[in-house]
């Protein structure tokens, strides 16, 4: 992967924040929450579901989980976005669309999240939590992340930030066991109009204790950081600029998982990074 491979590999990647993104959406969703504050929720329970086009909203009233339609699309999928539709941070559904404005996710007699068709049949189990108690809930913590809480204990029980799709947020983590090989990654979109997972990855990878971060276009290498030197990726010139305004960290946690993650101070800072169908992050 070095010498001439490995040059063009390391190209200049725009890793700065998706301020643009962002500070539109922001403009774009004061009219769109607004027009759905009779239908907003903060919590779903085994009685109190969400239906098509009904919401749950997180306590700052910033994140949105719920029922959408990319543009050009009449299918519809369950996701989260951050303050209006033109960001969606999350994908439940992204492989199995609704086709119609019937759906709603419930939790099931055996606690996990899931999603039913109009016809009330489940073609999605979201958490997928094996051996948990019947009695759960599912509401939003931080910074966009869904969980599954045990109603009795508060243990939370399944996370979206465990299951990214194509953003990556703060306190989420790119990560790779070296015992197991299983991987937390993103998955770019098919395209801007299909959430469907795409051609491209973002993929944490380490090799003689070197750890660096790899886009993938399918098998094939697209992309990568540079190794980790502990505070910044050394193939990303800008980086030393974007780590001054928020904090990277990096290497094993002590059971087997190498991860990368990043972390803000506030909500007011917040910054994602989005991998999207051209491998572009």
């Amino acid at each position: 992967m070095r010498g001439e491979e490995g040059e063009a590999l390391t190209r200049t990647l725009l890793i700065f924040p998706c301020f643009g993104r962002l500070s539109a959406a922001k403009e774009e969703g004061e009219a769109s929450l607004t027009s759905k504050r009779l239908l907003k929720k903060i919590s779903i329970t085994s009685s109190q579901f969400i239906k098509d086009p009904e919401t749950l909203i997180s306590k700052d009233g910033n994140f949105t989980f719920g029922f959408f339609s990319p543009i050009n699309s009449t299918n519809r999928y369950v996701g989260i976005w951050w303050k209006s539709q033109s960001t969606i941070i999350w994908v439940a559904n992204r492989n199995q669309p609704l086709n119609d404005s019937n759906g709603i996710v419930t939790v099931s007699e055996d606690g996990n999240l899931v999603e039913l068709n109009g016809q009330k049949q489940k073609c999605l189990d979201a958490s997928s939590v094996s051996n948990i108690a019947s009695n759960t809930s599912c509401q939003f913590s931080d910074f966009g992340n869904l969980v599954l809480l045990d109603s009795t204990t508060g243990n939370t029980l399944w996370q979206s930030i465990q299951q990214p799709s194509d953003t990556l947020l703060p306190g989420m983590k790119l990560s790779i066991n070296k015992r197991t090989g299983k991987s937390i990654n993103l998955n770019s979109w098919e395209s801007p109009s299909d959430p469907f997972v795409g051609n491209f990855s973002c993929s944490t990878v380490e090799s003689l204790h070197i750890i660096e971060v790899f886009i993938w276009n399918d098998t094939r290498p697209y992309w990568r950081s540079g190794p980790w030197n502990g505070g910044v990726f050394t193939g990303i010139q800008t980086m030393t600029v974007v780590a001054y305004f928020f904090s990277f960290r990096g290497g094993d946690d002590g059971e087997g998982n190498t991860n990368i993650y990043y972390t803000i101070q506030n909500d007011e800072e917040f910054i994602i990074y989005h991998l999207n169908s051209q491998g572009k992050l």
